[in-house]
This record gives structure tokens, sequence and C-alpha cells, in this order.
């Protein structure tokens, strides 16, 4: 296999397995990863591209302390059917708060848990507690 061929797949499939990345929303995770996916597809090539893949997009989905605190925890709570599971989005019938000086995240309290949401998408990407 060309050389830089594999690179490019380790590339693309390290940034198509970064939804397990998002769910845990973490660097390490992303990291690990981005390594586990690169290394069954290029080797130990792939390992080390994809981990440095993985690292950055899990680096930058990391969601700041800041908007973790702002969450209020009195909140009422919105009892729903539907599962409760980050990167799978909230029910329309959920109203979303905005969290201040952060707009692109809301967050809404569901069946006693605090989540945080994408505003764009509605996706959980937290579940605080």
């Amino acid at each position: 296999m060309n050389k830089r061929f594999a690179v490019s797949l380790v590339v693309a499939a390290s940034l198509l397995a970064s939804g397990s990345a998002f769910a845990q929303s973490t660097t390490a995770a992303g990291a690990a990863n981005g390594a586990r996916t690169g290394g069954e597809i290029a080797g130990p090539l792939g390992e080390i591209v994809g981990g440095t893949v993985g690292a950055a997009v899990g680096a930058g989905l990391e969601i700041p302390n800041a908007v973790i605190s702002s969450i209020p925890r009195n909140e009422p709570s919105v009892v729903v059917r539907e599962r409760v599971v980050v990167g799978e989005p909230l029910p329309d019938t959920v109203v979303l708060r905005p969290v201040p000086r952060y707009t692109e995240y809301r967050y809404a309290v569901v069946n006693d848990r605090r989540v945080i949401v994408d505003a764009r998408t509605h996706r959980i990407v937290k579940i605080i507690d």
C-alpha cells in the first residue's frame, strides 16, 4: 500500500472514529480511539497518525469547566421516555435553556440528570449527573 495513501486513509478513519471521542469528550479518549483505528488500518504508522488526529479532535470537543459550573442544580426536571445518551438529540418537547456566555451550548434537566447539548443540533454532548 502506498504510504501516502495509507496515511490519508488513517486520517479519514480517525475522523470517522471521532464520534467515540465526541461521546466521551476527552482528549485522551480521542487519542486512544484514533490510535486504535489507525493501527487497525495501517499498523504502527497508522497508530501514530490516528492518535494525533484523534487527540486533536478530542481536544476540540472538550467542554470548558465554566460551562459545566454555570448550570444550576435546582432546575425542575422533565421526564422523557427516550434514552438520555451522549450523542443523541433530545426530544423537541424538552425546553433548552441558554448557557451564560456560551452560545454554542444549551442545557436541560432531563430524567433528573443535567445535560449539555449542542445549540444547533440539540444532541447531548455531556451528561453532568
